[in-house]
């Protein structure tokens, strides 16, 4: 049994959303990125706290840092237990919430195999972005969907439950029940609400009695779209975090002993700090400047994978806006969201500029800039959704930023997402500009204090 209490109130539309699902065993959350369906989750849980042992979340890989923090957040709970490559079924430590990463269960025996272990009659089972769940011959669905029918709860949560139709509806609602649908099978229900080209093998033409369908799903979803939420602020926050690689944080904790292995503690400045601010925020981009002729790059670089995730949840006729603060992030982005892609740098002459706010406005979906060369002067209102890819240390830089799609004439809410490598400065950045204070002056007063050898090996040890 869970014990368990929140710290965080619930909006009118999320208390809605429990009353409608909690006399049920088994719904989904079709809910806009920003409207707190992670929150709305953790209520159910709560609520039935007296009738199960523990709850499992699968997420995807990338968001399991994430949802962590957010049970934290919202409850008073310390007992969670996050998957990883070292976890095993006869070694998994006593916790009440665990969290799993989506992929792995189609990628890792030795983990599929230590969540079947877990598994009891009084477990609470939780897909977020269900829609990875979509196909239905593949691997991870199938097993997680028989993972799931020997779970108490199920609930899946998603903000885009149909990027290709209707067609993504099947294997989400199978995992949850069959009876939803009532197909015993997936070429059943193709057989009355698909027709497949001759031509193009899986691709579908057309759709049919998408009014049955609705039908059939409704007592079983709450769905609701961030315009619709009333209780919701015009400017939306969310932070999505990562954990660095083995790599990154080996580099990440040799360079800050470096520092204070070369650093006089009498004689240092503010400059000196902050050149090693930019060392540590470019180890957690996944590269490391070395001179100006050689620059490392990490392997494994998880912010780029969490960009892609938050761009999977948002509609995909919803224009994005990502901010970086770094060339190198640009380009990196750039590469992998290809032609969709408006890159405007400060490298650019005033007609190529010119060229990208406009290829932007006309078909692009995606405008990628650093916030001092596009921070400032443009209107960007046709977005609704804005990604800190990483953040300047100026919190002016960042107002401006987040005020370029924030302007008169903008009709809709704004969602403005932060990527936040977990245990670094990512964090300590985020909290001064949450104090709406550049990093130069939250730290100022600190590095004032420091008179010798152990406190600024302090100071730099919590960075």
């Amino acid at each position: 049994m869970i014990a368990l209490e929140t710290k965080t109130k619930l909006f009118t539309y999320q208390q809605n959303a429990v009353n409608k699902l909690l006399p049920i065993r088994v719904g989904a959350l079709f809910m806009d990125m920003g409207t707190g369906k992670t929150r709305t989750a953790i209520e159910l849980v709560k609520k039935r706290m007296s009738k199960i042992s523990k709850l499992i979340w699968i997420c995807p890989v990338s968001l399991k840092e994430t949802i962590r923090k957010e049970i934290l957040k919202h409850t008073d709970t310390n007992s969670i237990y996050v998957f990883n490559q070292k976890t095993q079924d006869d070694d998994i430590p006593q916790a009440d919430w665990y969290i799993v990463g989506t992929e792995s269960i189609g990628q890792s025996d030795r983990v599929t195999l230590a969540l079947n272990q877990l598994i009891d009659e009084d477990t609470f089972m939780i897909v977020d972005e269900s829609s990875y769940i979509k196909g239905h011959k593949s691997k991870r669905t199938q097993r997680l969907t028989l993972l799931g029918k020997r779970c108490k709860y199920r609930l899946i949560l998603t903000g885009t439950p149909m990027t290709q139709g209707i067609v993504d509806l099947y294997s989400q609602m199978k995992f949850l029940s069959e009876k939803i649908l009532e197909y015993k099978s997936f070429y059943s229900f193709a057989n009355n609400h698909l027709e497949y080209s001759e031509r193009f093998s899986n691709l579908i033409v057309k759709t049919f009695h998408e009014e049955y369908l609705a039908v059939k799903i409704a007592p079983y979803v709450y769905q609701i779209k961030k315009e619709d939420c009333l209780d919701l602020p015009k400017k939306i926050y969310d932070n999505r975090y990562f954990t660095m690689s083995d790599e990154q944080r080996a580099a990440y904790n040799k360079t800050k002993e470096d520092f204070l292995h070369n650093i006089n503690p009498y004689d240092f400045s503010s400059f000196d700090i902050f050149k090693l601010f930019m060392t540590l925020q470019q180890i957690i981009s996944g590269y490391k400047n070395i001179d100006v002729k050689e620059t490392i790059y990490y392997k494994e670089n998880d912010r780029i994978e969490v960009l892609k995730d938050i761009i999977k949840s948002i509609h995909t006729d919803k224009k994005i806006i990502i901010w970086a603060k770094y060339h190198y992030d640009l380009e990196l982005i750039e590469k992998e969201l290809g032609n969709e892609a408006s890159l405007f740098s400060g490298k650019m002459n005033e007609k190529q500029k010119e060229e990208s706010i406009q290829s932007f406005r006309n078909n692009k979906r995606f405008f990628i800039a650093t916030p001092s060369s596009g921070g400032y002067g443009l209107t960007l209102n046709e977005s609704h959704y804005v990604i800190f890819y990483n953040n300047s240390f100026k919190y002016g830089e960042r107002l401006q930023a987040e005020d370029r799609c924030h302007r008169i004439g903008q009709t809709e809410k704004v969602t403005y997402i932060d990527i936040i490598a977990s245990e670094s400065i990512d964090e300590k950045i985020k909290q001064a500009l949450n104090l709406k204070q550049s990093v130069a002056e939250t730290f100022k007063e600190e590095i004032d204090k420091i008179k010798d050898k152990k406190t600024l090996k302090e100071f730099i040890k919590n960075i």
